[in-house]
């Protein structure tokens, strides 16, 4: 049986909100409530949902760039948040980050050899000749001429600068990478090379992925499984071709449904959500998609469902899931 790389348990994450004169805490924006998953090593486990349903500021708390309120995280045999700043530091080697925005996420002053070069400087791995050397193969191995290495994030197309990303992901040849809607802001013949760039990555360097997006089509496509998110939880978990082709909790199904299907003799049957997607700041009682779910009874409304086991790896959090 495959070891687990990673294991979330219980994460929480609430944002105060603040306001007055004295800037007083008046409420909390409830951004990640009781999230708990797994990820074995080599696969890619993909977070799905809504923009604003918690994705990133899990990804983020994972890696302790956001610290959480309450949970555990378990990364290789380590209690993450019992780590000091220092043995945290080391570890963050092993753990990295591509981020959505690829030029937000560079520094338009650097060029590129010192960009992503700064991981080994960083961490005192190489420096000199040896560190322009493994700069070098990190470009070639993202599909970049190493002759780009002297100029600036401007100069390159979204996607070169995404792939510019990735190699300084790689540089400390990390275990795990958390990618946070790497392609949202590509245009789709870009989005599908750097897919399969990821990929090809996963499978020459044994990478484990943690896969953020609110792509349903580019979820399905790189996945080994799915955890579909909602108002800060966790509504439904499984192999991923399972979840594509028999969604057991309404949302899913919502989602979906709204998926084009390349087909145009076929058609799916679109699920209409009612009003909006409530505030996180006071989520609604009971089970968090009652106000928009269509099959919603009384106990919805006041009885919040656990997330069971309906299958082999399959969980969802629904009263009617059956």
């Amino acid at each position: 049986m495959p070891e687990n790389l990673l294991e979330v348990r219980n994460l929480r994450k609430y944002f105060p909100v603040r306001g007055g004169v004295l800037s007083r805490i008046s409420d909390y924006v409830q951004a990640v409530d009781d999230v708990s998953f797994s990820i074995q090593k080599g696969e890619t486990f993909g977070l799905v949902g809504e923009s604003g349903c918690g994705k990133t500021t899990t990804g983020r708390a994972v890696l302790r760039l956001i610290e959480p309120d309450a949970g555990e995280i378990e990364f290789d045999g380590i209690d993450l948040r019992a780590l000091g700043a220092r043995d945290l530091r080391k570890r963050r080697r092993d753990m990295q980050i591509i981020f959505q925005d690829p030029y937000a996420s560079l520094n338009p002053r650097m060029p590129v050899r010192s960009i992503v070069g700064e991981p080994f400087a960083i961490h005192g791995t190489a420096s000199g000749t040896e560190r322009e050397h493994r700069v070098a193969e990190l470009l070639e191995t993202v599909g970049l001429d190493p002759v780009v290495g002297n100029r600036y994030p401007h100069e390159f197309s979204g996607g070169q600068r995404q792939r510019i990303g990735i190699a300084r992901a790689l540089a400390m040849k990390p275990k795990l990478i958390v990618a946070d809607e790497p392609v949202s802001a590509l245009d789709v013949s870009i989005q599908a090379q750097i897919i399969n760039l990821l990929a090809d990555l996963q499978a020459q360097f044994g990478l484990t992925y943690l896969f953020i997006s609110h792509g349903i089509p580019v979820i399905e496509h790189i996945s080994n499984r799915i955890g579909v998110m909602y108002l800060g939880k966790l509504v439904e978990i499984g192999d991923s071709a399972e979840i594509c082709l028999t969604p057991r909790h309404p949302y899913t199904q919502a989602l979906l449904s709204a998926v084009p299907v390349p087909d145009p003799g076929r058609k799916r049957q679109r699920i209409i959500l009612r009003g909006d997607v409530p505030t996180p700041i006071n989520p609604p009682s009971g089970c968090r998609f009652h106000t928009r779910c269509p099959i919603v009874e009384d106990r919805c409304r006041t009885e919040e469902p656990p997330l069971i086991r309906i299958g082999d790896g399959r969980l969802a959090a629904c009263h009617f899931v059956d």
